[in-house]
C-alpha cells in the first residue's frame, strides 16, 4: 500500500470529535430522563452552597449594621480617666478637656466627674441607698461629643447648669421610675445631698457610653456650688478625625497629664465591640466547616447516583459503543452529567442562600450583603464537586466492554 493509501486509510479511522454542544445534550439525558433522582442529587449540593452563602451572608450584614451604627454611635470616641497611683486615684487638670481640645484633630472635647453623691426619689427614701445610680457633673457640651439625644425634656444650657437642676441617663430614668417628661405638667423632683434637684430631662439610650445611662448628670457650676465639687474631672470624652484617631490616642496621655501620662488611661468604646465580632466570626467559621460537610455528603450522592446510573444504562452504552461512539465520548457524557447535577444543585443553592440572607436581614433590618465572592466560590465549589464525583463513575462507564454491555439484562 502507498503511503496515499496509508494516510487514507489513517483519515478513515480517525475518531469523530463531538462539539461542547452535543456532549452537553448527552449529559442532559440522564438529567431530564430521571428528575426526581436528579433533584434528590442536586439536594445535598444545595443545601452546602445554601449554607455558606447563609453563613457568609448574614454575618455580614450584621457588621454592616453593627458598622453604621458604630459610626452614628461614634466609632471616633475615646475616652480618658486617671489610674490609680499607689492605692489613690491620680487627679486630671481642672481644665483637662479643654487641654484636649487644643490637639489638632480633635473636634470635640468634655468632661464628666463623680461627684461622689447618692441620689432618693423621695427625702424619705434611705440616703445610704444609692440604688446604682452615679452622680456625675457634666459638661455643657456633653451630648454633642458622645453624640447622645435626648428623650425628652431638655439638656444643660449656660442658663441652666448653675441651679439644683438634674438630667438623668435612660437607665437611671427608669431605676427612679420616670418614663418620660411630660411639658406643661411640673417637672418632677429628686434628693441629691439632701437637697432638692428638678428633672429637667432624660436621655435616650447610649449604647457606647452605658455608664452615663446608669447616671444623674449634674450642671458643671452646680455641682460645684450644691454638691461641694472639687472641679477635677474623672472622665474625659473625646471626639477625633477618624483618620486621626490613632494618632490622638497616642499623644493624649501626654496632653492631659505631661508630669506622668502613664496614670492616663485611654480607651475605644467600639473595642468592645470588637471582640464581639471577633466571636462571631469563630462561629462563621464552625459554620463553614458543617457547610463543607453538606458539600462532601452532597458529593457522594452525586458519585452514588452516577453509579447506579451507569449499571442501569449498560446496553445505551453498549448501542452507543457499537455504533462507533469511543472511551472518550462515554466518559465526557457520564462526567458531563455529574457535573450538571451539582451545578444545578450550586445554583439552587446559591438562589436559596441569598433569599435566606435577604430575608433574615430584612426581619433584623440590617442592610441586605450577600458577598459576590461567596456566590461565586459557591457555584464553583459545587461544579468541583460535580468533576470529583463524576471521574469515576465514567471512567467505569467507558471501560464496559460493548458486547458485555449489549448483553446486560
Amino acid at each position: 500500500m502507498t503511503a496515499t493509501g496509508t494516510r487514507a486509510a489513517r483519515g478513515g479511522t480517525r475518531p469523530i470529535r463531538l462539539s461542547p454542544g452535543d456532549v452537553l445534550r448527552l449529559g442532559l439525558i440522564g438529567v431530564r430522563v430521571r428528575k426526581m433522582r436528579a433533584v434528590l442529587s442536586a439536594l445535598g449540593i444545595s443545601i452546602g452552597i445554601a449554607t455558606m452563602i447563609m453563613v457568609t451572608g448574614i454575618p455580614s450584614s450584621s457588621q454592616q449594621a453593627l458598622l453604621r451604627q458604630l459610626t452614628a454611635l461614634g466609632t471616633n470616641l475615646l475616652q480618658a480617666q486617671p489610674q490609680q497611683d499607689g492605692g489613690t486615684t491620680a487627679t486630671l487638670p481642672r481644665n483637662a478637656d479643654v487641654m484636649a481640645r487644643r490637639i489638632g484633630p480633635v473636634t470635640h472635647a468634655s468632661a464628666v466627674a463623680n461627684a461622689h453623691r447618692s441620689i432618693q426619689r423621695t427625702d424619705r427614701s434611705d440616703p445610704d441607698d444609692s440604688i446604682g445610680i452615679s452622680v456625675l457633673a457634666a459638661r455643657d457640651n456633653l451630648l454633642s461629643t458622645v453624640n447622645g439625644s435626648v428623650h425628652s425634656g431638655r439638656f444643660f444650657t449656660t442658663a441652666t447648669d448653675r441651679y439644683p437642676t438634674v438630667v438623668l441617663g435612660y437607665q437611671a430614668a427608669s431605676v427612679l421610675g420616670f418614663k418620660k417628661l411630660v411639658p406643661g405638667e411640673p417637672a418632677p423632683q429628686v434628693v441629691i445631698d439632701h437637697r432638692w434637684f428638678t428633672v429637667i430631662g432624660i436621655l435616650d439610650p447610649m449604647p457606647l457610653t452605658r455608664d452615663l445611662e446608669q447616671s444623674a448628670l449634674v450642671g458643671w457650676p452646680a455641682a460645684t456650688k450644691y454638691l461641694h465639687f472639687d472641679g477635677h474631672p474623672t472622665v474625659i470624652y473625646v471626639k477625633a478625625r477618624d483618620d486621626a484617631i490613632d494618632d490622638v490616642r497616642g499623644v493624649l496621655p501626654a496632653t492631659l497629664n505631661p508630669q506622668v501620662p502613664d496614670l492616663v488611661q485611654v480607651s475605644r468604646p467600639s473595642d468592645a465591640l470588637a471582640a464581639k465580632r471577633a466571636s462571631e466570626h469563630s462561629f462563621s467559621g464552625l459554620f463553614l466547616g458543617l457547610a463543607g460537610v453538606a458539600l462532601l455528603v452532597g458529593g457522594i450522592g452525586v458519585a452514588n447516583t452516577m453509579i447506579i446510573s451507569v449499571l442501569e444504562r449498560r446496553r445505551e452504552i453498549g448501542l452507543r459503543r457499537a455504533l462507533g461512539a469511543n472511551r472518550g465520548h462515554i466518559r465526557g457524557q457520564f462526567l458531563t452529567e455529574a457535573v450538571v447535577l451539582s451545578g444545578l444543585g450550586g445554583l439552587a443553592g446559591a438562589l436559596i442562600g441569598a433569599v435566606a440572607v435577604a430575608a433574615y436581614a430584612t426581619y433584623q433590618g440590617w442592610p441586605i450583603v450577600i458577598p459576590p465572592t461567596s456566590v461565586a466560590e459557591g457555584v464553583a465549589g459545587a461544579l468541583l464537586v460535580g468533576v470529583v464525583a463524576g471521574v469515576y463513575p465514567s471512567v467505569r462507564a467507558a471501560r464496559l466492554p460493548p458486547t458485555e454491555a449489549l448483553a446486560a439484562a
